[in-house]
């Protein structure tokens, strides 16, 4: 009897995925073998692509991140949502100086008044993103202790707010995650995202579970259409029990109580007065750790 040596109790009797690959690359060239039909069905993107195979995707998209984070021992996380469009103050001021120069050449512009309006309000607010880059690295150095795999801080990826908490991440020498998503205009990465956990989704659905998988807090800085959207899906899902409950704080209480008025919400009722108890307001980063540490009894 012949006995395979590289076969043993641990190992499957059947070539995986990877062999034939190979395999197939060694295959004769014929006219046959150059058929898009001969592709191995999970190497041929044409056919990946095709709408009937959107169900694939939408697993493949669910898969992926998940047994990365796994890989990397990612076990829980806190999740800090903001604006893109809010930066740190140095290049908050230069964009709020090209504005006024530019206000200046054509006073009566309308439009021109508006963003120069808006610039001076995005400065006001870069405070923000030096509170969630402090955020990032509270939290990841409280995370140190237990080997960098609990509360990781994890962000939509891109730049603004979300640039701040994983550079704070990164300053505390410790692992970040970024979610990014493929979006009509260019998103790039920004470049404090640990590389081995940066993601990239066609599918919000999907980038949203990801989110939450597992979150043990959300924090959100002022924002926008995309960060009051991951809120209100949050605390839809906390509202309606599909999740456990975690702490939701609103970094920056006058934005948030002039972005939305949720005693409003409670006095039309459509929604409970302790609904409102899913949510708190603070105003630091110290501030919005000790709370979750409070929490959970850290």
């Amino acid at each position: 009897m012949v006995v395979d040596e590289n076969l043993s109790l641990e190992t499957s009797p059947f070539p995986n995925a990877a062999d034939d690959v190979e395999s197939a690359r060694l295959a004769a060239d014929t006219p046959q073998t150059r058929s898009p039909s001969y592709r191995l069905a999970y190497t041929d993107t044409e056919f990946l692509l095709r709408d009937e195979l959107r169900p694939v995707r939408l697993q493949l998209e669910l898969l992926k991140p998940e047994l990365e984070q796994i890989d990397q021992g990612i076990e829980s996380t806190v999740v800090i949502f903001g604006s893109a469009r809010i930066p740190e103050r140095a290049e908050a001021e230069k964009r709020l100086q090209a504005a006024e120069r530019l206000q200046i050449e054509q006073p009566q512009d309308r439009l021109l008044r508006q963003r120069t309006s808006a610039a001076r309000r995005i400065l006001e607010n870069s405070r923000y993103y030096d509170e969630a880059r402090k955020l990032g690295a509270l939290i990841t150095a409280d995370g140190h202790a237990t080997g960098g795999a609990d509360m990781v801080v994890i962000t939509g990826g891109g730049p603004g707010i979300m640039e701040a908490a994983n550079r704070g991440a990164k300053d505390a020498g410790g692992k970040s995650i970024g979610l990014n998503i493929v979006l009509p205009f260019e998103q790039q990465p920004n470049p404090y995202i640990t590389p081995e956990l940066c993601f990239q989704f066609h599918y919000f659905a999907i980038r949203k579970m990801h989110f939450l998988k597992r979150a043990k807090a959300l924090v959100a800085c002022p924002g926008g259409f995309g960060t009051l959207d991951e809120l209100f899906e949050t605390l839809t899902l906390i509202q309606t029990r599909k999740i456990k409950r975690v702490p939701v704080l609103l970094l920056g209480g006058d934005y948030w109580r002039r972005i939305i008025n949720f005693d409003a919400l409670v006095e039309e009722g459509a929604i409970d007065e302790k609904d409102l108890e899913l949510i708190q307001y603070v105003e630091t980063a110290e501030e919005a750790w000790q709370l979750i540490k409070n929490y959970y009894e850290l």
